[in-house]
């Protein structure tokens, strides 16, 4: 089955050996298009720029005055003990800010405050045609009378369709625009809208402020309420449990600190007390006078002995050595320094009794302060859950009143606040009544207009296109067909394209100029396409010098039988000997326009007549023609005829006297005549009538002779109309026939 493609323009270039960017190819085919539909082209853009001149003849002027305000970004201090703080406003503030602006409670003040509903503009019938034509029917099913809510409802949505507000790109700046019939009234409008706008800020901050406050107070009398009874829990719970704290500490952690640090001290005071003793003790066991650990004890008694003692024994050395051992003075010196040694150690025993005693009292201290110790920690022990419970009394009473003073403090705040309200905007441009109008745009709505005729155009454009199921270009023969295009005849003034032009063209000058078309005019358009078929004739014939061409078509006058004939006058006229058969024995056009002879293929194959009687030579390009015969039109079964042996015999003997055999055959569509020949002839030529013949019709009659389609040569479109060839292949009239002029073109 053949394959079905309308051929995009990717497809053409494949095919025309181009390597154009697609959007080049794109923009070709749109360039085509809109040659091909120029007439529609025109009249949708000039219907819809009508309609846009209508609109705005009939639509009154509206006039668009803008406002502009921005947004603070810093506040106001209330007092001189607060400071300015610079806060950034985000993008979704500023975004919410502007659905405030919009929103029914600013619009319901801007109408009240101007009286809106009394304006017939913003209450009245609309100033459009279609909102005259919808106000009209809406009076015709309801005839009650608008209440005032209703005025207003309406008022608000006239008034929301007429303001626009938009962001400045990147900043806090924003731009109130109304559009009205009246410019001062837009001007006025705009500004009330901004004045709306912040005194509807200022009305939410105090709303705002005053719930805050009132709230504020709520909660301080309750956390005042708790503070004293987290107070009153935590005093009674010190009562209860003894905890007296002094300085921020409990009495018993006092008491229990201080005696921890007199028992420090007075052990410190024992072992000091201990020492003593033991140093006495051991220099009275060494009963040494002239020992220097004397000097320790710091007794001004002993050490006045000890200084006596120390000059007796130096003088009794000396005694000693100067008059002997035994000598009076010696003795006597030596019994003064024994009574001062026993001085000395009665007086060391005196002095340890001393220091043991003060060693006792400390010891005895001591004990008295670890007995107090043990008592203070045994009863912090016993406290000590007490002391948990007091702490989280405490927390409680401190959180409570830490709570109670900071809402007091915001209250105070808010208070502040309430009685001095800072707005957040502020207008830095007022709107001006506008000179010019806004809408409607009188070059704008016309470009509006004709882009819709444009596009409206189009798609009508593209709808033809789609419907045209016809083959205007050899790209569209090749994609669906899938064979090759030879070439494009143009239309001959001699074809007749109907019944009535063939009989005129029945007389003796029309015949000759039917088929002397290209002996007459040899460098004519036409005749040179129609060399094009010679050349694929020749390199397609796969080495054979003997050639049997059959021309066919799908339905009759599409002017099989004309290219026929001047292919076949061609070929003679270029020096070849070439015979032209018509094997249309159903309607034998050639046999009617020639009028050769009144026997022909019918009688040959019938053995009634001779070959060479029933051949008639042309003289003008020396072609010999064998007709159909009149008896061609009488046979019951012209597709047995067709396919005989005896046919088949027949051109096979003329295969040896001509170089060509061109074969006038039925179109395939009709009848089946042609498919019988296929034993007889070597290849096809296909012939299709240029912007006449469907595509639908050309498939299904080569899908049903596939035995024709595979021996073709490929596809003749004829009747080719250059002038509008040049809308669906520009490069072929521009490269090809407007230069061919340059070789001697005679039409």
């Amino acid at each position: 089955m053949l394959w079905v493609n309308q051929g995009s323009p990717a497809s053409h270039d494949k095919i025309s050996g181009t390597d154009a960017p697609i959007f080049v190819a794109i923009l070709g085919f749109l360039t085509s298009l809109v040659r091909r539909q120029l007439p529609i082209f025109v009249v949708m853009v000039a219907c819809a720029v009508t309609i846009g001149l209508v609109f705005v003849a009939t639509t009154p002027p509206h006039y668009t005055a803008v406002a502009t305000m921005v947004l603070e970004t810093r506040k106001v201090p209330l007092s001189e003990q607060q400071t300015v703080i610079g806060e950034a406003i985000d993008n979704s503030t500023v975004e919410t800010q502007v659905d405030v602006l919009t929103s029914d409670n600013v619009a319901r003040a801007v109408v009240k405050a101007l009286h809106l509903t009394d304006d017939p503009e913003f209450v009245g019938p609309g100033t459009g045609a279609f909102s005259r034509v919808s106000n009209f029917l809406s009076s015709l099913f309801s005839r009650k009378a608008q209440s005032s809510d209703d005025l207003e409802r309406r008022a608000l949505d006239r008034f929301a369709g007429q303001l626009s507000v938009k962001r400045r790109a990147r900043s806090h700046t924003m731009e109130i625009a109304f559009r009205s019939l009246d410019p001062a009234k837009a001007a006025r409008i705009a500004n009330a809208v901004v004045d709306a706008y912040i005194a509807d800020q200022l009305e939410a901050k105090y709303q705002s402020t005053r719930r805050a406050t009132e709230w504020l107070l709520n909660r301080i009398n309750t956390l005042r309420d708790q503070a004293s009874v987290d107070m009153k829990a935590l005093v009674e719970f010190k009562q209860k449990n003894n905890l007296v704290a002094s300085d921020g500490k409990l009495i018993n952690d006092q008491q229990m600190s201080e005696v921890n640090s007199q028992l420090i001290l007075a052990r410190a005071s024992t072992a000091e007390a201990k020492a003593r003793l033991d140093l006495v003790q051991k220099i009275a066991a060494e009963q040494n006078p002239s020992s220097p650990t004397e000097d320790a004890l710091k007794s001004p008694v002993i050490v006045k002995l000890r200084q006596q003692y120390l000059d007796l024994a130096a003088r009794e050395a000396v005694l000693s050595n100067k008059y002997g051992h035994s000598h009076l003075a010696t003795v006597a010196l030596r019994n003064q320094m024994f009574e001062l040694r026993r001085n000395i150690a009665d007086e060391l025993e005196k002095i340890a009794e001393t220091y043991k005693n003060e060693y006792e009292i400390a010891r005895t201290r001591e004990a008295a302060l670890e007995k107090s110790l043990s008592a203070a920690v045994t009863e912090s022990i016993v406290t000590e859950h007490a002391q948990v419970q007091l702490r989280e009394l405490e927390s409680n009473a401190q959180t409570s009143r830490t709570m109670y003073d900071n809402f007091l403090q915001k209250y105070m705040e808010t208070v502040q606040q309430q009685s001095f309200p800072v707005s957040d905007a502020r207008m830095i441009s007022a709107a001006l009544p506008p000179m010019w109008k806004s809408d409607p745009k009188t070059l704008m709505t016309l470009a509006v207009a004709a882009m819709g005729g444009l596009v409206a155009a189009f798609g009508i454009a593209a709808l033809r296109e789609v419907s045209d199921r016809v083959f205007r270009t050899g790209a569209k023969v090749e994609d669906v067909l899938g064979v090759t295009c030879i070439t494009l005849l143009p239309i001959l003034k001699t074809n007749a394209p109907n019944p009535e032009d063939r009989k005129e063209a029945a007389t003796p000058v029309a015949r000759r100029s039917f088929l002397d078309h290209v002996v007459r005019a040899p460098f004519s358009r036409y005749t040179e396409s129609l060399r094009a078929l010679k050349v694929i004739v020749d390199l397609n014939s796969c080495g054979k010098t003997k050639k049997v061409i059959g021309v066919t078509s799908s339905l009759p006058n599409e002017g099989k039988s004309t290219v026929a004939g001047n292919f076949a006058a061609l070929l003679a006229h270029a020096g070849s000997r070439v015979i032209l058969i018509d094997a249309d024995l159903r309607n034998p056009s050639l046999s009617q326009h020639l009028g050769s002879t009144e026997v022909g293929l019918v009688d040959v194959v019938a053995g009634t007549t001779h070959l060479d009687a029933a051949i008639w030579t042309d003289p003008a390009s020396g072609m010999a023609f064998l007709g159909a015969g009149t008896h061609s039109t009488k046979l019951a079964h012209p597709n047995d005829f067709l396919g005989s042996a005896v046919l088949k015999g027949l051109i096979d003997e003329l295969r040896h006297s001509y170089d060509y055999v061109i074969v006038d055959l039925p179109p395939l569509a009709p009848v089946v005549d042609t498919r019988t020949t296929v034993a007889a002839i070597d290849s096809y030529v296909y012939v299709i009538e240029w912007g006449r013949t469907k595509v639908d019709v050309v498939q299904h009659s080569l899908a049903s002779a596939r035995e024709i389609y595979d021996r073709l040569l490929g596809v003749v479109l004829n009747k080719v109309d250059l002038a509008m060839l040049e809308h669906y292949e520009r490069h072929r009239t521009d490269y090809y026939y407007r230069q061919y002029p340059s070789y001697k073109h005679v039409d």
